[in-house]
């Protein structure tokens, strides 16, 4: 497993550090125009994430979210103990990535969140964000399907939900560290997270009637 956590780990940490520097990035050369900072922002984290699946995902998979991990325990492609130490590893990546993108932007380490987040249409954005890109991966038959595709649903979901589609509990842990552009108040993000498990699962009630049962086999 060794090789696998470390790829996990490293794309974690550069997913959070593209998500919160391009972020902090975009805001500050948007002039306070916050539909273009969004647009930058959703450019570089789709750019971001399907080279970091297609790189990474022929080692690890290229989970870098901890509902994909248990959606992949859950199908037998993951023993448990492996799943949780994906978990663990992601969160801790997403974390140094939080702190590597301040640091470039000559903000404190650790920078934690303002930006409030928080309603039921926020949540229910979460959940749906989340179902999708389970239902997504799940259905995705390659690496290089699920490099494009991933980031297609993602992409999107930054604007077609309310909460610009996090729909991943270690980086919402991460995002919480950096008080930017991409952050989240500590205290909004445990109903994001739990948002984000009950999209997950949804997502793979929804993908078993879709996927036959040969297919799930790892």
């Amino acid at each position: 497993m060794r090789k696998e956590l470390l790829a996990e780990g490293l794309g974690a940490l550069l997913l959070a550090t593209a998500v919160i520097g391009s972020g902090i990035m975009a805001e500050r050369l948007a002039g306070g125009n916050q539909a273009i900072a969004l647009l930058a922002n959703t450019g570089a984290t789709v750019a971001a994430l399907a080279t970091l699946i297609a790189t990474l995902g022929p080692v690890s998979g290229a989970h870098f979210n901890p509902v994909v991990s248990m959606v992949a325990s859950f199908r037998g492609d993951l023993a448990p103990t492996h799943a949780i130490g994906y978990v663990a590893i992601q969160v801790a990546g997403c974390c140094a990535g939080a702190m590597l993108a301040n640091a470039m932007f000559e903000l404190p380490l650790v920078h934690v969140s303002n930006h409030a987040r928080t309603g039921i249409a926020q949540w229910l954005s979460e959940a749906v964000a989340t179902a999708g890109l389970v239902l997504v991966v799940v259905t995705s038959p390659t690496v290089r399907d699920a490099a494009w595709r991933v980031a297609a649903w993602i992409g999107a979901a930054y604007w077609f939900t309310a909460s610009t589609s996090f729909a991943n509990p270690a980086i919402t842990i991460g995002r919480s560290l950096s008080d930017t552009f991409a952050g989240i108040r500590p205290a909004d993000a445990p109903a994001f997270i739990g948002a984000q498990l009950v999209g997950g699962l949804v997502g793979w009630l929804i993908a078993r009637s879709f996927v036959p049962r040969a297919a799930r086999s790892p």
